[in-house]
């Protein structure tokens, strides 16, 4: 069968809406994604039907609630080829790596030790390591990336190879640039020298597929808002021997074993990770949101991505003083871009006028910005319920707009 966009659309309510008085040409999908009416319809669900605290509580809502909150965690480790034990809810991609940096830190690293990032890390990628390495004397090493986007594979190699490095923490793909890494590779590569990884998937879970033991990360971190589900959720996975090795990150309800003045014991992972009460709903749209993806052909959305990718790469090439950022051959569907002459701001100032709504600014990523030569870029970045007209429409109002402010 072919893929039928229109079909897709229909599930996503908010792709109906004008923006300016415009169809909405909803273009910042790296940013957040939008949610399918079943994670609307689930969360609504919960809230009228289901709404109870978990864990302990023994009459009838509070074990439907409970039951609904541990499924949901069943469905996303069997959507990722691991265990329930290897399933930690947080808030976001964000504290699942300051939760993977601090405790992992505080187990496993000494003073000298040195950690490798990469380049084109977000914030959350780079902050957290930087916190952690000034409180325990580490150090930190930066592969940095070609050309064209892609990882200095080579210098990688060189610092994976030194024998102060212990940890690598990499994306799985560039928010920015749309790069793809050989993630799979470079694991092979590092546990190779005992060294742990842990991969940033926020950007590679809406588009593909993944199954975490064949990809043998030590940690993998996500947050639902990327991948249709709702905000305030996320998900880090941890092999279960480091997460146990590893001390909790918060203290407070839920994470104990036995609690006294003279000390306090913890329960196991993921129990021990997950203080006070959790965000019972979001987990639960979360799970839908997987389960929505899991009843769809990966493949055809991802081939329908790079066929929009590949278009709106090929014409905006065309409009003079146009410069994308990052052209590896594989990366997903996103492009940063700037104009000679013209803020990035304003051109999305234009661009919202029309009713495409894309992202501006340095995209978390100002390391990566400095090493490109400029302070912001504009950011399109398409999901699979996008559709050719829009990507037209992209095309159609950068070049209005470049020919009025330049």
């Amino acid at each position: 069968m072919t893929f039928n966009v229109d079909r897709i659309r229909q599930d996503f309510p908010i792709l109906s809406k004008s923006n300016r008085g415009k169809p909405l040409a909803y273009l910042d999908n790296a940013a957040s994604s939008q949610k399918p009416n079943c994670v609307i319809a689930c969360l609504a669900k919960y809230y009228k039907e289901q709404n109870s605290n978990v864990h302990r509580g023994v009459y009838a809502l509070a074990e439907e609630a409970e039951i609904e909150y541990q499924q949901a965690r069943q469905t996303i480790a069997d959507w990722l080829h691991v265990s329930t034990e290897e399933i930690i809810f947080v808030r976001g991609a964000t504290e699942a790596l300051n939760l993977t940096a601090h405790c992992f830190s505080q187990s496993k690293l000494k003073s000298g030790d040195a950690i490798i990032l990469t380049q084109m890390e977000h914030h959350a990628n780079i902050v957290p390591w930087q916190m952690v390495a000034k409180e325990k004397n580490l150090k930190i090493k930066v592969a940095p990336i070609m050309n064209d986007g892609t990882l200095d594979l080579e210098c990688l190699s060189k610092l994976l190879r030194e024998e102060d490095t212990k940890l690598l923490s990499l994306c799985h793909i560039s928010n920015s640039l749309g790069t793809i890494n050989p993630v799979e590779q470079i694991i092979k590569e590092a546990h190779d020298r005992n060294i742990t990884v842990v991969v940033d998937g926020a950007q590679s879970i809406p588009h593909t597929r993944l199954d975490l033991k064949k990809m043998d990360c030590d940690f993998f971190a996500f947050s639902g808002h990327k991948v249709f589900g709702p905000m305030g959720i996320g998900v880090l996975y941890g092999k279960k021997e480091l997460l146990q090795a590893m001390p909790p990150y918060q203290g407070g309800g839920d994470m104990i074993d036995q609690v006294s003045f003279e000390g306090t014991t913890f329960a196991p992972s993921p129990q021990r990770f997950e203080a006070g009460t959790p965000n019972v709903a979001g987990a639960i749209g979360l799970a839908s949101a997987i389960d929505y993806l899991s009843n769809q052909n990966m493949l055809e959305l991802a081939q329908h991505e790079d066929s929009l990718l590949q278009f709106a790469q090929t014409e905006l090439q065309k409009i003079k003083g146009l410069k994308i950022h990052g052209n590896a051959a594989k990366k997903v569907a996103v492009i940063s871009f700037s104009i000679e002459g013209v803020h990035p701001h304003d051109l999305a100032t234009l661009l919202d006028s029309e009713g495409i709504a894309i992202r501006t600014g340095h995209h978390c990523c100002q390391p990566l910005m400095e090493s490109l030569g400029v302070t912001s870029t504009a950011r399109a970045s398409f999901a699979f319920y996008n559709t050719m007209e829009e990507a037209e429409r992209l095309v159609d109002a950068v070049q209005k707009s470049a020919s009025i402010l330049c």
